[in-house]
């Protein structure tokens, strides 16, 4: 560990000399990249300096231990170094989590895409309690959201609903929430009071910029239609909706939220270049040799990786083995306990990986 730290040292100084190189600014990708660098050794080499902080006082009280004849400065010695040795396990676990290099996708804005599953009209009721869960949170965090497209059920649920959170460390924070999320309460339609299992999908996607995914025009199809509301009935008398096909791919995308096609389709092509980026790097998930794979999750929409059961006011989440009853605060957007535990569990799986594959 130590032998890397020092290696990470000189790359920190080197950084230190592109950031004072005025030409670094005219790569806009470059500097991205060395900033994003820099702010993250920025923070290793602080922990390394109390580290190495730690170890000369652990040697200066080791010193006085076996060196000082004042018994009562012999004690309290012993007793500082007993106190300095505690926490040096600490310390290395945490420098041991910053060596891990940061994911470059975690810094970027997602689109999240709900639909609803099985369970008909309460499923729809779920993908809109979860959509109301996750723009809490994202308040809670001082994130943006807008909405991109959504389909309404007659009983003021969502078939499915799609949306955009922008702010800092957005798909770091939400990327294990893709899965199927299991929902188990009493229906306000059910008469009988009997508890009913339905299910919910959850995709997040990094948004990708124009920069990183090319959309040529000849490999798009676009067609313009009348949008349409719940029920089928017309919301508008123009032709809004805009349906956009990939052809190399066979991807899909609808976007009517809007009154303007304009502006439809400037949507939908941001939803279609962040499923394409999702498809890019799925594909370099899949290539990775098995002991580097996260043990959180696949992050494949079909793997179920939540239940929310109301009766209980309890949340699980089947992948960490971690269970809150706390599911009402939950709801209302507080899910940072839960999201951290995440996080930790897929760095300790990072960390083992690492370890493993030395």
């Amino acid at each position: 560990m130590l032998k890397k730290l020092e290696e990470l040292a000189v790359r920190f100084s080197e950084l230190n000399e592109q950031i004072q190189d005025p030409g670094l600014v005219k790569d806009p990708k470059k500097y991205k990249d060395v900033m994003r660098e820099h702010a993250h050794l920025s923070q290793v080499m602080d922990a390394y300096a109390a580290y190495k902080k730690l170890l000369h006082d652990i040697t200066d009280a080791q010193h006085l231990v076996t060196e000082e004849n004042d018994h009562e400065m012999k004690e309290m010695a012993r007793e500082e170094l007993k106190s300095l040795e505690a926490r040096q396990p600490e310390m290395e676990s945490h420098l041991k989590m910053l060596l891990i290099p940061p994911d470059p996708l975690e810094e970027k804005n997602i689109i999240m895409e709900i639909r609803g599953g099985t369970g008909g009209d309460e499923a729809s009721l779920f993908a809109a309690d979860l959509f109301r869960m996750y723009t809490r949170y994202a308040e809670n965090k001082g994130w943006k959201y807008e909405v991109m497209d959504a389909s309404e059920t007659e009983v003021g649920g969502y078939k499915e609903i799609s949306f955009s959170i922008s702010g800092k460390f957005v798909y770091g924070s939400l990327r294990w929430e893709a899965g199927v999320h299991r929902v188990q309460r009493v229906p306000e339609t059910e008469a009988q009071g009997r508890i009913h299992t339905s299910a919910v999908t959850v995709a997040v996607l990094p948004e990708a910029e124009e920069t990183e995914i090319e959309i040529k025009q000849e490999d798009l199809r676009i067609d313009v239609m009348r949008a349409g509301g719940p029920g089928g009935q017309c919301v508008n008398t123009t032709d809004s909706a805009v349906r956009i096909t990939h052809i190399p791919t066979g991807l899909v995308v609808i976007q009517q939220d809007e009154k303007s096609q304009i502006k439809n389709k400037a949507k939908a092509l941001r939803v279609l270049r962040a499923r394409l980026f999702d498809l890019e790097e799925s594909k370099k998930q899949a290539e990775r040799s098995a002991a580097r794979k996260n043990m959180v999750g696949s992050g494949d929409r079909s793997e179920r990786i939540r239940t929310y059961n109301f009766p209980q006011n309890r949340v699980t989440d089947h992948r960490i083995n971690l269970t809150l009853y706390k599911l009402d605060q939950f709801m209302q957007g507080n899910l940072d306990e839960m999201i951290e535990a995440l996080n930790i569990f897929a760095k300790e799986a990072a960390l083992k990986n690492t370890a493993s594959a030395e």
